[in-house]
């Protein structure tokens, strides 16, 4: 099974719409949304390309395959214009070979804070619009970085799980990070 995240779209149309071609290119069978989907955000300069209903019409095209939670960002509305849930703080992901993916967008659960996880648990979130694979003590820690306003010195980038490996990979196919889950 092949895993494809996105995180911090923040409204951006263009950016969208160069993740969906890199989600198709990819073969992933999911498309995991970690928050921050339609709306800018205070804190965050208004992106080029922001428009939001069409960023909605974009990723409604593919809700049948969408998980998502909800982002700092998010809100009631934002919902209304989608067709797949994204107003859950967390989810937990069951993989087949007894791994859990602890999905949430970073403003309240992180890396650094997080409820009780087993020993190879992962904590996949966004918020900090950094790129981010690595072991931690016991667990593992993941960040797809921000397809539409990364930070840093870093390219906007998404994030694929495939063979055990995590990998943070920017859109002109450099990868940026990686982790192997063992």
């Amino acid at each position: 099974m092949k895993l494809f995240f996105a995180s911090d779209i923040h409204g951006c149309a263009k950016s969208t719409e160069i993740m969906l071609a890199a989600f198709e290119q990819s073969g992933a069978e999911h498309l995991i949304l970690l928050g921050d989907v339609l709306n800018h955000g205070p804190r965050n300069a208004l992106p080029a390309g922001y428009a939001p209903v069409e960023v909605a019409e974009q990723l409604n095209q593919y809700a049948d395959c969408i998980t998502a939670v909800r982002g700092n960002c998010d809100s009631d509305v934002d919902q209304m214009l989608l067709e797949f849930p994204m107003m859950a703080d967390y989810n937990l992901v069951l993989l087949a070979n007894g791994r859990r993916l602890f999905l949430t967008h970073g403003h309240l659960y992180n890396g650094d804070k997080h409820p009780r996880l087993r020993a190879g648990d992962v904590i996949v979130s966004g918020h900090t619009h950094l790129p981010v694979a690595e072991q931690k003590g016991e667990l593992y820690s993941f960040n797809p970085g921000s397809i539409t306003i990364p930070r840093g010195d870093h390219l906007a980038s998404y994030g694929l799980l495939e063979d055990n490996t995590l990998k943070v990979i920017s859109f002109d196919g450099d990868v940026i990070c990686s982790v192997s889950l063992v």
